[in-house]
């Protein structure tokens, strides 16, 4: 079966959804067009969805064409939804990018292709709402080639752009050619010599190199009036690849979205790469990469597969498919099934905002930690923090409009009315030099049945968290071994100032037990033998110990902007940014246009974003993206409170971890 698992994203308000909704018609798979603003969508099946007319939550729905099917996955535009959009980029085989005719390219646009480029995604274009006024085709069409890919091939012309009978009329134009001999030598060689190809030949090379990610047709159209969507059809079924994958081989496939069904019960969203998954099959699954441990086993013991715009109930599926695996009760986000896969990594940058949840009047706290508990289920970016001191629970936000989402679904589907304090900005922490430090078991004042010696030295940016042995493998049981790393990565989610610590890597440098010890005819004795939990009691001892030896640094994450505005704006907008801590790194003049672009600290975006229409007459664009983390260098660093047993207050530690506190 010929199968293809296709996202359609975009920028907010592109029109995505509405082309969703035109493709399922055109195909025959619904009978009546949905409408965002009345809230009867087929892909936003949320109510809060339907109130604010905008996706939050990826939605999977079929449909066939000319014997294919095409699993169609529509994810959210708005960037405060983009981890949404990350977990569904690593199950497509091929994309559908929409742009506005209107808006043309936005910030998010721009996240988007660079990303799909990246992953080398085979992505069609299609410039929606050429039907509405201000539609400029030839002017979005530039600003592709400029900001996004000059690897375009236009597959025809948007005629009448900006008038109710706006038409796409098909044809490609001179300029095709040379972009695709561009990438393929023969075909060069051929143009050369004969001063022209062949349709058939040009047909060829524009699916082949469509599929392999080399170029990029771009259709024009309107999802409303249907004009340039049959084209996109025939776009995807010609010009992006099927799904591959060995059914006969080893079960792999990777969780991209977890939801709760009538009963509470989880209902897995996956995509199979290899292998077929059967009901009542035990399947292993785990942390989505290459060397990541096993967590757990289940058996499925339901399954349903997208056909036709709804889904069916099935014994099997196989490689290339979506399915929903019920029965799989610890399952995760971003778990891996049967094999891993190469993990790609983070796509987009992590949330740096986060904010207290304020539980409103008569609301109860365990219900608010449950109902937030199920929320990073489908989520696990909302990086849940639960103060226990203060009583306090914490979320991590891309932006404000997430905010007002959670508040939301709290309250429609949990009955809890919260609110929340002002967002604050999430730093990290990274070692600043070496440190080490070392307990021995039943020596000075160590209450643990164990010895473990830890250092810690700095990495490079953004490779995260390594951990190494110094010691034999065989010097003890595998299991404290695996305890003392557990712990060491957890233990690093606070450091000295309370922010996470990454950019390290920690290497044990001594380790020693107490065998296993048992009194003639008596089993087990506990208070002569070392257990996992004497490695887990006594790691974060060691490891801030020596990280405070090493010494922290804390780190503000920072935005690289970009802000085009009337060059007689400048004025009053320069001063504004220096206010702000934004560092303009180049300058450039565009007639009465001028384009800045620099960095700027990431607590500082939402603000500025607020503030520049009223600086710019309304005619400014600011575009930001998370790019780097740096030190900060003005004012007090910045304490988080910790929400562990403060491993840096020795005393207060043991009293909270075990009951043999030593001297």
């Amino acid at each position: 079966m010929h199968l293809l698992n296709l996202g359609i994203l975009a920028h907010v308000d592109a029109g995505k959804t509405s082309l969703t909704e035109r493709l399922l018609y055109s195909v025959g798979v619904i009978d009546e067009i949905g409408s965002v603003d009345h809230g009867s969508t087929r892909t936003d099946t949320l109510a809060l969805e339907r109130q604010r007319g905008i996706t939050i939550k990826s939605a999977v729905v079929s449909f066939p064409i000319d014997g294919a099917t095409v699993n169609l996955i529509d994810t959210p535009g708005h960037p405060d939804f983009i981890a949404e959009v990350e977990r569904v980029l690593g199950v497509l085989d091929g994309a559908v990018l929409v742009v506005s005719a209107v808006e043309g390219v936005q910030a998010q646009t721009r996240v988007l292709m660079r990303t799909l480029q990246r992953l080398r995604i085979p992505t069609l274009l299609f410039v929606n709402k050429i039907d509405r006024r201000g539609a400029d085709g030839e002017r979005v069409l530039r600003a592709i080639r400029e900001r996004l890919t000059p690897a375009i091939v236009p597959m025809g012309a948007a005629h009448g752009p900006g008038t109710p009978g706006a038409r796409f009329v098909a044809g490609l134009g001179a300029g095709a050619v040379d972009v695709l001999a561009d990438h393929d030598e023969r075909l060069l060689e051929e143009y050369v010599e004969h001063g022209a190809l062949s349709p058939s030949t040009v047909r060829e090379a524009l699916a082949a190199q469509s599929r392999s990610a080399l170029i990029h047709p771009v259709y024009f159209g309107s999802a409303i009036t249907g004009e340039g969507v049959d084209a996109l059809i025939s776009g995807v079924r010609d010009l992006l690849p099927p799904a591959g994958g060995d059914p006969d081989g080893p079960v792999s496939g990777t969780v991209f979205k977890v939801e709760r069904g009538p009963a509470g019960e989880k209902v897995a969203y996956a995509r199979m790469f290899s292998g077929t998954l059967r009901v009542r099959d035990r399947v292993s699954f785990g942390e989505g990469r290459e060397g990541g441990a096993v967590r757990e086993a289940g058996r499925v013991t339901a399954v349903s597969v997208f056909d036709h715009g709804t889904d069916v109930r099935v014994d099997a599926v196989p490689a290339g498919r979506i399915a929903r695996l019920w029965g799989l009760a610890d399952i995760r986000i971003g778990d891996a099934l049967g094999e891993p896969r190469k993990d790609c990594g983070h796509l987009f940058a992590p949330p740096t905002l986060e904010t207290v949840v304020v539980p409103g009047p008569g609301a109860d706290g365990r219900r608010l930690h449950t109902a937030l508990t199920q929320l990073a289920e489908q989520d696990p970016l909302i990086g849940l923090r639960h103060d226990e001191v203060r009583q306090e629970l914490s979320v991590s936000l891309y932006g404000e409009v997430q905010k007002e989402v959670v508040q939301a679904t709290l309250a429609d589907e949990f009955g809890l009315d919260v609110g929340f304090r002002e967002s604050t900005v999430i730093c990290v922490e990274r070692p600043i030099g070496t440190g080490a430090a070392v307990e021995f078991n039943k020596k000075g004042a160590n209450p643990f049945l164990a010895t473990v010696g830890l250092r810690v030295e700095p990495a490079p940016a953004g490779a995260g968290v390594g951990f190494r042995l110094e010691v034999e493998l065989g010097s003890m049981p595998y299991a404290f071994f695996k305890a003392v790393e557990d712990t060491v990565r957890e233990t690093l989610g606070q450091g000295l100032h309370g922010w996470q610590v990454g950019d390290c890597t920690v290497t044990m440098t001594h380790c020693g037990y107490s065998p296993r010890q048992s009194h003639a005819h008596q089993g087990f004795d506990k208070s002569m033998s070392s257990t996992g939990a004497d490695f887990r009691g006594l790691t974060p001892l060691v490891l801030m110990a020596a990280l405070r030896r090493a010494g922290t640094r804390v780190l503000e994450p920072m935005h690289r902007f970009r802000v085009e505005a009337p060059a007689d704006t400048l004025g009053a907008l320069l001063p504004v940014l220096a206010a702000s801590r934004a560092v303009p790194r180049t300058t450039e003049a565009r007639g009465a246009v001028c384009l800045l672009e620099g960095e700027v600290p990431a607590g500082e975006v939402h603000v500025l974003g607020r503030r520049l229409p009223g600086l710019t007459r309304g005619e400014g664009e600011w575009e930001s993206a998370f790019d780097h983390y740096a030190p900060i260098t003005h004012g007090t660093v910045p304490e988080r409170p910790r929400t562990d047993h403060n491993p840096l207050d020795r005393r207060e530690y043991l009293l909270n971890v075990t009951r043999r506190v030593g001297s």
